[in-house]
């Protein structure tokens, strides 16, 4: 009897797109002999967010519980989370349900104890990987602001803010007209807008 595979694709921006990922994973379930019983999307949603914010893993989740599939299979380790408490979480249900986890850019297969083992350092080190990066930001801000350096979005002209703060007040154009009438971003008179509000 063929193992019945769950399909997790996931991609954090707009931009993006789950195809590539899914294609691989169809190509080794043929491989293998699998069949595919669903594939789970999350469409620009980052793996920082939790499983509540994540329409497709929550229903993935939900669906293990029902033992709809024997085995998880992802593209890749971050596809699944990037927090590593959440990364084990999940791996200790899918353990406790009897349910695997194939893992394509990591060849690993929870299945097997050297499967398991592998699938707990590669989230180590993506972890590690992710605080370095993080330092690397705060080290690189903090040189900036030492050189005297501003930070963030430059000003707009001070004159340019106010035929904003009237066109708004007149309330005659929308957020998009007034944006492209004095050559601005849309994101520019939402800010102006909302120093209105307050």
């Amino acid at each position: 009897m063929a193992k019945r595979v769950a399909v997790y694709v996931r991609v954090s921006t707009g931009s993006q797109t789950v195809e590539n990922q899914e294609r691989e994973l169809r190509a080794v379930a043929a491989q293998a002999g699998w069949r595919i019983t669903k594939v789970y999307a999350d469409r620009a949603i980052s793996g920082g967010k939790s499983r509540e914010e994540r329409p497709a893993f929550r229903e993935l989740c939900d669906d293990a519980v029902r033992r709809k599939f024997d085995t998880v299979a992802a593209w890749s380790i971050d596809r699944l989370s990037r927090n590593l408490q959440n990364l084990l979480d999940f791996v200790a249900e899918l353990q406790a349900l009897g349910v695997g986890l194939y893992l394509y850019r990591q060849n690993i297969d929870t299945s097997t104890p050297a499967g398991r083992a592998m699938f707990q350092m590669c989230g180590v080190f993506g972890e590690l990987e992710k605080s370095v990066n993080r330092e690397r930001v705060v080290a690189g801000l903090d040189r900036a602001r030492a050189e005297g350096k501003k930070l963030g979005r430059p000003r707009i002209d001070p004159e340019i803010e106010e035929r904003i703060k009237a066109a708004l007040i007149a309330g005659d154009k929308g957020i998009k007209k007034i944006a492209k009438t004095l050559g601005v971003g849309t994101g520019t008179v939402q800010r102006v807008k909302m120093t209105l509000t307050v």
